[in-house]
C-alpha cells in the first residue's frame, strides 16, 4: 500500500491536475461503516464473516443501530475497496449520456483501461503484470461477497429496508495473455442502491489512493458529509475506530483512541481536515480510558470533485477500437452510428478472432471484418458466430482453450453443429456478399462445391 505523501505533495498535485483528477462513486450507505476487519491478516482468511453496525434516524427521528453482516469466502482486503469505488465511477462515467436509454448494468472494458483510468498504472506502459493479478484477485475477492443488513437505506423509496446483494460478478478470458475486454456486471439490487443521485457521492481519487487504508475509509464519510455541511456529527470514539474503520474491538480503548488520533493527523496533514480534535469524554466516563465523542471539521483542501467530462475518444469502447486498428475519427464514428452493446459484442468477436485464429482468418483486416458485421448486424440482424458463442460456453466453463492451442492451430472456427453451418454458407453464397467487402463487387454464381468449400470469413 503507497505510503502517505506529505501535504505539499497532495496540494501540488491537485493544483497540476485542477479539474482532471480521477473521480471515485461511493455509495452513501456502505461508507458509514467498514466492509472487513482493517487487519490483512485477519480479513485475507477463507469464510470471512464480518458483522458491524452504524446508527441512523428512523421515521420518528429515533436515534437507532443498523445490523451489518459480510460474508466473505474469499476473504477480503481494505485494498479490495478501492476497485471497488473505482469501478463503480467508471461504469457510470460509462453510462449513456443525458440518462438515454435503460442504464447499463454492465462494464466491459481491459484491465490496461481499468488501472490506467484509476491512476494505478503508467498511462504510457503497455502491460501491468502484478497490477493486473492484483485486481484480478480483488475483482474475485469482491465477486464472492454477500452483504447483509436489517436497515439499508433506498434512496428510491426514501426508506430503511432489509436487503441482502452481492457486489458483482465476472467474466474473464482464460488466457492471461489476452487483450479482450473483461465483463463485469454489478448485482441488480445493488446497482440500483447505487444509481439514484441520492445513492452516491463522488469523491477526489487522487486524494483517495495517496492514504493509508484506515485513512481511506475515514475519508470517505467525512467526503459524504462535507458534501452538505463543514463539521460532522458527534460520533462515539468507539464506534468510529471499530465500526468505520474496522480496528479491532479487542484493543484496549486508550490503543483504539490512539489509532484514530493518528488517522484523523493523516487527513489533517492532506488538508481534507481542519486540524485535528480534542476528544470530548461522555459523561460518567473517565477522559483516558479511549471513550468519549469527537466532531470533525472540513479542511481548506477539501474540494469536491466536479462530475467527469465524458470523451468518447477515453471510453473502453474507443480503447477496444483502437487496439484493433481504428484510429481516433474511424473510433468516433463507430460509436456514433452503431449501438454501444452491439459494437461491444463484434468487437470482443473480432479480437477473439484475431487471438484464437491470427490475421489470416480476415479477407482484408479486423477493421472491415469489424464494419461489415456491424452494418449487418444493425440492418439484417446478423448474429454471433457460432464458435464465438462456443468459445463463451467454454469460458463460463473453465475449459476454453488457449490462444494459439489445438482450435487455432485447426485453421478453422469451432462448429459443434456441422449441418447447420453448412445450410448458413449455402444461404449466404445464395443471397449475400463476403461479409467485408463492398455491396458494388461483382460475385459468379458459385457452384455447390465452391459454397461447400472451407473460406475465410
Amino acid at each position: 500500500m503507497a505510503p502517505t505523501p506529505p501535504p505539499d505533495a497532495i496540494t501540488k498535485a491537485r493544483v497540476d491536475r485542477a479539474g482532471k483528477a480521477a473521480v471515485g462513486l461511493g455509495q452513501l450507505t456502505l461508507v458509514e461503516h467498514a466492509l472487513c476487519p482493517l487487519d490483512a491478516g485477519r480479513s485475507l482468511r477463507d469464510n470471512l464473516v464480518f458483522e458491524t453496525g452504524y446508527f441512523y434516524s428512523d421515521r420518528n427521528r429515533h436515534r437507532r443501530k443498523a445490523s451489518v453482516r459480510v460474508t466473505c469466502p474469499g476473504g477480503l482486503s481494505p485494498a479490495d475497496e478501492f476497485y471497488l469505488w473505482g469501478l463503480l465511477a467508471l461504469t457510470f462515467a460509462d453510462q449513456p449520456a443525458g440518462g438515454d436509454g435503460p442504464a447499463d448494468t454492465e462494464f466491459h472494458a481491459t484491465p490496461h483501461f481499468c488501472l490506467r483510468r484509476l491512476g494505478v498504472i503508467d498511462p504510457h506502459a503497455n502491460r501491468g503484470g502484478r497490477q493486473y493479478q492484483q485486481f484480478a484477485a480483488a475483482l474475485d475477492r469482491l465477486a464472492q461477497v454477500s452483504y447483509a443488513s436489517d436497515a439499508f437505506y433506498d434512496p428510491v423509496r426514501g426508506e430503511h429496508r432489509r436487503v441482502r446483494f452481492g457486489f458483482l460478478s465476472y467474466s474473464l478470458p482464460l488466457d492471461p495473455g489476452s487483450s479482450r475486454a473483461w465483463r463485469i456486471a454489478w448485482d441488480p439490487i445493488f446497482f440500483d442502491l447505487v444509481r439514484p443521485l441520492g445513492g452516491r457521492f463522488r469523491f477526489d481519487l487522487d486524494t483517495y489512493r495517496g492514504l493509508d487504508p484506515a485513512a481511506r475509509r475515514l475519508f470517505l464519510l467525512v467526503s459524504k458529509i462535507f458534501d452538505r455541511r463543514d463539521t460532522t456529527p458527534r460520533f462515539q470514539v468507539d464506534h468510529l475506530a471499530m465500526d468505520v474503520l474496522g480496528f479491532s474491538p479487542t484493543l484496549a480503548p486508550r490503543h483504539r483512541r490512539q489509532k484514530l488520533q493518528r488517522v484523523i493527523a493523516t487527513l489533517v496533514a492532506a488538508g481534507v481536515l481542519a486540524d485535528v480534535p480534542a476528544f470530548e469524554p461522555r459523561t460518567g466516563d473517565r477522559a483516558a480510558d479511549g471513550s468519549g465523542t469527537v466532531v470533525l471539521t472540513r479542511g481548506p483542501q477539501f474540494l469536491r470533485p466536479a462530475p467527469p467530462r465524458r470523451a468518447a475518444a477515453d471510453s473502453p469502447l474507443a480503447d477496444g477500437l483502437t487496439a484493433l486498428g481504428f484510429d481516433a475519427v474511424a473510433a468516433r464514428r463507430v460509436l456514433k452510428n452503431y449501438p454501444r452493446p452491439l459494437v461491444r459484442e463484434w468487437i470482443d468477436i473480432t479480437a477473439a478472432a484475431r487471438e484464437r485464429f491470427g490475421r489470416s482468418f480476415f479477407t482484408r483486416s479486423p477493421q472491415a471484418f469489424l464494419v461489415d458485421n456491424l452494418r449487418h448486424a444493425a440492418t439484417a440482424g446478423r448474429t454471433p458466430p457460432d464458435w464465438w458463442q462456443e468459445l463463451r460456453r467454454r469460458e463460463r466453463d473453465g475449459t476454453a482453450p488457449r490462444a494459439g492451442g489445438p482450435a487455432a492451430g485447426a485453421g478453422s472456427p469451432v462448429r459443434p453443429d456441422e449441418s447447420a453451418a453448412v445450410l448458413r454458407r449455402i444461404a449466404d453464397a445464395a443471397f449475400a456478399r463476403p461479409m467485408d467487402e463492398p455491396a458494388a463487387a461483382a460475385h459468379p454464381i458459385p457452384t455447390l462445391a465452391d459454397i461447400l468449400r472451407p473460406r475465410k470469413m
